[in-house]
């Protein structure tokens, strides 16, 4: 099959599935290699709907929160259109995927590790707020997929009630700010400002909570860190 992938998590599980697409966004950044310049086509958010087509593909895989639905109606090509709000969606989302390129035993094989390796949800540890941009600042509300990553592995967000991505002026009664590696590129500096005004924070990788797919199996080490990173920030602040 001829597969194009409008979404970095979905390249990358294809691509440990064993299916190399044949057109990936330039954000497709794993597995190394995997978005070599003649796969290119374009952003998450501007495909190049012309490129895609000449590539006449079998099948296009997207995503209802990062693509946008004029570009993905405007392909020639059956789309498989999927969503992924939540950790167990997530999963199924990636058999379903695995089912439909052909790799349902495969695809079955990597969710039964990713379940093993995450375990059961926490209990929560510490309050939260999870930074994605700064100026100004915005946040993961409910609703989104790194939502319930936090939820899974311990972490209260202080900002659950509110919708999606808000923009916000304060940090609610956080203990923690956790300052994403993308899609803005916090960096230590950014934290350690924080922390010099009373705010205890620290950079994540991003990738670990907003990536879904076999990067949830790639990337469970840095889960596992967060209780502890979290109790190095408050104690940093004492």
């Amino acid at each position: 099959m001829r597969i194009v992938s409008l979404v970095p998590s979905w390249s990358e599980w294809l691509a440990d599935l064993g299916v190399q697409p044949v057109g990936v966004t330039k954000f497709c950044i794993h597995p190394t290699g995997l978005n070599r310049p003649d796969r290119r086509i374009g952003g998450t958010k501007n495909v190049d709907v012309e490129r895609v087509n000449a590539l006449a593909p079998d099948l296009v895989i997207a995503c209802r929160e990062e693509n946008v639905r004029e570009q993905v109606e405007a392909l020639n090509a059956p789309v498989l259109l999927t969503e992924a709000p939540t950790v167990r969606e997530a999963w199924q989302e990636m058999r379903r995927i695995a089912e439909a390129v052909g790799r349902a035993a495969e695809g079955a094989q990597w969710v039964e590790r990713i379940e093993a390796a995450w375990g059961a949800p926490r209990a929560a540890e510490a309050r939260v707020a999870y930074a994605i941009w700064q100026a100004p600042w915005m946040v993961a509300g409910g609703g989104t997929y790194i939502h319930d990553v936090l939820k899974w592995w311990g972490a209260d967000n202080v900002f659950a009630q509110q919708p999606r991505y808000p923009e916000v002026t304060h940090w609610g009664d956080a203990e923690v700010v956790l300052l994403s590696s993308e899609p803005f590129p916090f960096s230590q500096a950014h934290a350690a400002d924080l922390q010099a005004h009373g705010q205890p924070a620290l950079v994540v990788n991003g990738e670990a909570f907003s990536w879904y797919g076999s990067r949830m199996l790639h990337a469970v080490e840095d889960l596992r860190a967060l209780s502890g990173q979290i109790a190095a920030a408050l104690s940093r602040q004492t």
